[in-house]
């Protein structure tokens, strides 16, 4: 789940406060391997949407399912009543960005461009993904922006490294993206993730030399999620005070992994090809 920066809430104070690197919490292996099931059970379920999702069905109907699935695999959904949200998966369509509520009414159509965010709080400790979804054959300009923003986002992780930075995830984004002839949303960032949904740091997806450039270190764990749109970069959010649509209208695409930095590299820990 993406949410603005301002709006993230402080880390809770913790008797692991001495782990903390720069006020960035890291995790001990036996909090890895818990974050590695909640991950599992994120991953699980989206890949399972992915699969029985189709033309005719309602994004409440995912909703249902995406809940159902966590709670039977021991988890709690993560976004369920935070800070108020109705639902446990985020369920935007086309030019719907973030935050969509999921709504009995919302049919899902043959060429739609569907993205679904869910989370999962396992045993203390919460698992973060999104993925979007082609629904049936798409227009090939729709198809390409779901390729290119997957690909970004690998473009990322693969820049995850202990001894890295941030802005060198947010360069390799920012480079694709804007190479393939896509905007990256700015309104909206990644973040650490771990015993809060939202923790530090925040996981800029552009350039942002005005920041502290974190440096990245063994056992961070990072929800990093570009968004993607093939028009114009800005949002705004509609009525409901939570779904956020492109300005013009114009197709929008997302995904997300949580990510273990590691000391040679990264870990994928919602990793859907593993479930």
């Amino acid at each position: 789940m993406n949410i603005l920066t301002n709006f993230i809430p402080k880390p809770a104070q913790t008797p692991r406060a001495k782990r903390r690197h720069r006020g960035i919490e890291t995790k001990s292996p036996q909090e890895i391997d818990i974050m590695r099931q909640a991950g599992a059970i994120v991953a699980t379920v989206l890949k399972e949407i992915s699969e029985l999702v189709k033309p005719g069905m309602t994004t409440a109907d995912l909703d249902a399912y995406a809940e159902q699935r966590i709670r039977e695999m021991g988890a709690t959904p993560s976004f369920k009543d935070y800070h108020g949200f109705p639902a446990s998966i985020c369920a935007c369509l086309n030019d719907e960005v973030v935050h969509g509520i999921p709504n009995s009414k919302k049919v899902i159509c043959r060429g739609d461009v569907l993205k679904v965010d869910t989370g999962a709080y396992f045993e203390g400790f919460h698992g973060d993904s999104c993925i979007t979804i082609a629904v049936g054959n798409v227009k090939p300009d729709a198809a390409k922006l779901i390729r290119v923003a997957e690909e970004t986002l690998f473009k990322g992780i693969a820049q995850v490294k202990a001894g890295k930075f941030l802005l060198d995830i947010a360069g390799a984004i920012q480079d694709h993206a804007e190479a393939s002839g896509f905007k990256v949303v700015e309104d909206f960032t990644g973040h650490g993730v771990g015993r809060n949904l939202h923790e530090e740091p925040s996981v800029f997806n552009i350039r942002t030399p005005d920041l502290p450039n974190v440096k990245l270190k063994a056992g961070m764990t990072l929800a990093i999620e570009p968004i993607l749109n093939a028009g114009s970069k800005h949002t705004r959010t509609l009525a409901d005070r939570w779904t956020v649509v492109t300005v013009d209208r114009s197709l929008s695409a997302q995904f997300e992994h949580t990510v273990l930095v590691t000391e040679d590299g990264y870990e994928i820990l919602t990793d859907r090809s593993k479930v």
